[in-house]
């Protein structure tokens, strides 16, 4: 069989080469014929005339000569590829599929044979073919063991600092005869703590030891929930210490380190001494709760591994354009809305369910219906009341006291500038560049459809409009973080600046696009 592509290919070039030596001939004796005219002279206007359409009949036969190579060495290989299938299996066409081993397995899945060949079949599987390597799981949360030892040095730090500070203060602010200067200086230190300590030692240890992805994940996101949480002890206890030395009291309201050390595992960032309590523990509920977070976790390892790894790859076969950018966004709709749930189901229900479980704490109200939304002012309450909560109480509700309530849309707007603002700052340490599409589409198309798509939208076409606009959004994040991440994995700059780092590299990637 190879050998008759061969002859057909030689015969084919053969008659090209004929076509050609046509033309050739036809060329020499129109220069023959233009070497004079009829005065001696050479007739320059039908000289150019001439060439122009030698030029346009050469410009004809290049795309059949080039489409009939191209065809013909495609099927060569093909025929080459079974042949070597066969022979290295004993005549069996059996081989092994991975989708870590790089291009060659997908160029060879999508080699298609000319329609006058009809279909050729080759050992290939499908799309959503179940695959157990975890190559990408381990290489995601690598070097484990920095990420504990991180961990127990932010949680220990949080656990006896911010609580060490509180209790000094609180002891000494009825005795000490400048209180605000008191009060100024333990401030102070709590502040160095806060961003020191806990904002940049968690984010030293990401870059310098050049963490992988999912762990940086876990060291950023503690760092923020114990930020977060170290704030919301402090603001609860010192009202409660004022108001104490202001009635003269003997006795200080300095909650215990048990009640410390509760609230900093308990599934909630609002402090209180005492939480409602369940009477047992379910342990085969905490069971299953991690099960199905170790699901979700292989769910959306398969998601990137079929869906995301072959398309963001891939890309760089076509130069870049609107169409690309356009097909690229739809296609990612699907795998974007699939971990976005995921996550959702993962973190918010099964996570903090198997915490609260564990420590017998009642509210379990994490989310509420998020999904019958239809105004996005009631997505952004429901979604995840963990973190609405602690932005609600001490970031607007501060917010209008310090600046009185006149200001409410300047105090809505402060909250979506600190969320865009952490937001971008997880996922830009977390991938390691900075590409604030999250913060544009958080800070401006969420904050105005928080205020045009409001409370007063009661049907449910606005709850089409909102997933509808959830999903293209997904598609946008997914897609254009994908991209920017393969552009810095095939064009790496060998001495980068600080500009480099904050430059988007999908938009100069010649190798990627």
């Amino acid at each position: 069989m190879v050998g008759e592509e061969k002859m057909c290919l030689r015969k084919r070039l053969s008659k090209s080469d004929e076509n050609l030596e046509e033309s050739e001939e036809e060329r020499n004796s129109s220069e023959e014929s233009l070497e004079t005219s009829s005065n001696g002279r050479i007739d320059i206007k039908q000289l150019i005339a001439k060439k122009i359409q030698l030029t346009a009949e050469a410009e004809e036969l290049k795309p059949f000569f080039m489409k009939e190579v191209g065809s013909h060495f495609d099927d060569f290989v093909t025929s080459l590829i079974e042949k070597s299938a066969s022979l290295d299996n004993g005549g069996c066409a059996v081989t092994t599929f991975s989708v870590l081993k790089g291009e060659n397995n997908h160029r060879a899945k999508d080699l298609r044979a000319p329609p006058e060949h009809g279909k050729i079949f080759v050992v290939r599987q499908s799309l959503l073919e179940l695959v157990l390597e975890f190559s990408l799981i381990s290489y995601a949360f690598g070097k484990l063991s920095i990420v504990m030892w991180t961990w127990w040095t932010m949680f220990l730090c949080t656990l006896s600092i911010p609580y060490f500070l509180f209790q000094r203060w609180a002891r000494g602010y009825s005795k000490s005869s400048h209180p605000v200067i008191h009060s100024l200086f333990h401030c102070l230190l709590f502040m160095v703590f806060q961003m020191g300590i806990l904002g940049l030692g968690p984010t030293y240890v990401v870059l310098a030891y050049t963490l992988p992805p999912a762990s940086r994940c876990i060291v950023i996101f503690e760092q923020i929930r114990l930020i977060m949480k170290a704030h919301s002890f402090v603001r609860e206890n010192v009202p409660r210490v004022l108001n104490s030395a202001k009635k003269k009291s003997r006795t200080v309201p300095v909650p215990t380190v048990n009640q410390y050390l509760y609230f900093l595992f308990a599934p909630t960032l609002i402090y209180r001494d005492n939480y409602p309590r369940t009477p047992t523990v379910r342990w085969s509920y905490v069971a299953m709760q991690f099960a199905q977070v170790l699901g979700c976790l292989f769910y959306v390892y398969y998601i990137f591994e079929r869906l995301c790894v072959p398309l963001f790859r891939n890309i760089k076969q076509e130069p870049f354009s609107a169409r690309v950018l356009v097909l690229c966004v739809f296609n990612s709709i699907l795998p974007g809305v699939l971990i976005l749930l995921l996550i959702f189901f993962a973190f918010l229900h099964c996570w903090l369910n198997a915490f609260a479980e564990m420590l017998r704490f009642g509210d379990r109200m994490f989310y509420k219906d998020w999904w019958n939304s239809t105004s996005y002012s009631n997505y952004y309450r429901t979604w995840n009341v963990v973190v609405h909560d602690w932005l609600y109480y001490y970031a607007y509700k501060d917010f209008l006291w310090v600046f009185t309530k006149k200001f409410r849309a300047a105090a809505m707007l402060a909250v979506f500038a600190v969320s865009a603002v952490v937001h971008e700052y997880a996922l830009a340490l977390c991938l390691n560049f900075f590409y604030p599409v999250l913060f544009v589409l958080f800070m401006f198309f969420g904050m105005a459809f928080n205020f045009v798509v409001n409370d007063s939208r009661k049907r449910p076409i606005w709850n089409v409009m909102m997933w509808t606009s959830l999903f293209a959004g997904n598609g946008v994040i997914l897609c254009f973080y994908s991209q920017e991440w393969y552009a810095r994995q095939h064009c790496p700059l060998k001495n980068p600046t600080f500009l480099d780092y904050i430059q988007p590299r999908s938009w100069t990637c010649r190798y990627m696009f």
